[in-house]
Order: C-alpha cells, then structure tokens, then sequence
C-alpha cells in the first residue's frame, strides 16, 4: 500500500497521527500481555493472550506505513526509542491493575477504536481506507468480548459492581486521553484524514455511555441536550510525550532483549 501525501495536508501532523495509532496499540497489547498465566480463569487467560497478540499485530500494521512514509523501520520506532519518546495516550500506558480495570480500560479503548476506525474507513487515503477496513474487522471481536463482561460483571453481584465501579471511576478520565488533540489536527481534519478528535470523544460517549449505564455502571458524564457534560479532568500529556512514570519500565522491559540483541526481528 501507499498513501500519497496531499500537498494541502502538512506531513509532520500525519506522521504524528499515525505514530499515535501505532504506539497505543503497542503499549496496551504489551500490557495486556502481562495477563498471560495470571488472568482470574483460564478462559480469560486465553483471551487476554489473543487479544494482546492482535493489538501488537496492529501496531506493527501502523509502524509499516510510518515507514514507507520515513524509512524508519517498525524495530527501530518499536525498540529504539526512549520512553519519552512515544506518543501513545497516557490510559494504555497505565500498570494492569486488578482484572476489573483491565475489562474496563479494555472496553474503553476497544469502543474507542471502533469510532476511529470507521471514521478513518470514510478517509480521502486510500490507504487508511485499507488499513481500518482491515483492522475494523479484527478489533470487532475485541469489543464483542470486552463489552461482553462489562454487561456480565457489571452488575453481576454486589462485589462485582464494587469492583467495576471503582475501576470506571479509575479509568473514564484516563480514557479521555485518547481524544487528546494533535498538533496541528486542523490540517488533517482539512485534508479529509479524519473528522478530528472531538467529533471521534461524541461519537464514543454516544456507544459508550449507554452500554455502562446498562451494566449499572455510572461514568462521570451527563446528557446536556445535544452535548454531553463531562464532570471530570481529562487525564492528557501522552501525546506531547508527557508521560507517566509506569511507561518508563515498560518499555524498557519491551526493549531488553532487542538492546541485547539488536539484529533481532519481530
């Protein structure tokens, strides 16, 4: 594939777009990743597993057309980069927690890129055109299962709905980083890249919202006539390359055995 760059659309805010993608699939499927062998039941274990898989897969997707854009290869953004040099959101970046901040945090983002990636299906890039017909399909499954046990969990006992409460109260702002604006976003959103973040928080609060509210579940947001009100701080920096501490170790973990041995490849 290739993505011919108008000369209307800036290149440095879609290169920085497209790492953004890249990097928050990376560090949640890596993150996801540290289930393996510990997840409540074995089902689950499986799950986690699989999914971590798919969300490194689709970073590498990402990474890909980063490169043929700047020759820069997957391993050498993926392993040879500080931490600070990363653009994912500060939610994915967060340690895993207790298994209810893992379903919730998973759900959020899975509904999240849901919205981005049908909005990027409608794209004037061929390419993105390409890239979300693809992973759209793939991450579907992802959302059947996360919302799945949000809808089970929710309100499944007393004890459950404690736990998953406490996890939503954790992780809803965190979520709201995702939408983070770009620098320069106004160009992409001229270019016809994607609708711009704004429109993409809108459109998940209107998925996202209800699904909770049905589990028992009550996120810090309310309907406001045709807006939605929301009575919590966005938890942003990730994208500026302000992140939080738990990222440092991760991607030193991620990077130990590539630093070791450097012409090792995915």
């Amino acid at each position: 594939m290739s993505l011919e760059i108008s000369p209307h659309i800036p290149r440095q805010p879609l290169l920085r777009f497209i790492l953004s993608l890249a990097d928050d699939e990376l560090v949640l499927g890596h993150r996801d990743s540290e289930w393996t062998g510990h997840a409540p039941i074995l089902e689950e274990d499986i799950a986690l597993a699989n999914i971590a898989q798919d969300e490194i897969g689709h970073s590498l997707v990402w990474f890909t057309l980063y490169e043929e854009l700047t020759g820069h290869s997957p391993d050498s953004m993926a392993f040879e980069r500080s931490w600070r040099e990363f653009t994912c959101s500060r939610f994915v970046s967060y340690p895993i927690g207790d298994f209810a901040y893992t379903v919730v945090r998973q759900y959020l983002f899975d509904a999240a890129e849901q919205v981005r990636l049908r909005m990027l299906s409608e794209s004037k890039s061929d390419a993105l055109n390409e890239i979300a017909g693809k992973l759209e399909r793939e991450e579907a499954y992802h959302l059947l299962h996360s919302q799945g046990l949000v809808e089970r969990l929710g309100d499944a006992t007393e004890e459950s709905h404690r736990h998953m409460q406490a996890a939503l109260d954790q992780a809803f702002p965190q979520a709201l980083g995702l939408f983070e604006s770009l620098e320069g976003e106004e160009e992409l959103v001229r270019g016809g890249i994607f609708p711009g973040n704004r429109l993409l928080r809108d459109e998940w609060l209107e998925h996202v919202v209800p699904v909770l509210n049905e589990a028992s579940l009550r996120p810090p947001v309310q309907r406001q006539r045709e807006r939605w009100g929301i009575a919590c701080r966005p938890d942003e920096g990730g994208r500026r390359g302000e992140h939080v501490k738990p990222l440092e170790k991760l991607v030193g973990d991620m990077q130990m055995v590539y630093t070791l041995a450097p012409s090792a490849k995915w």
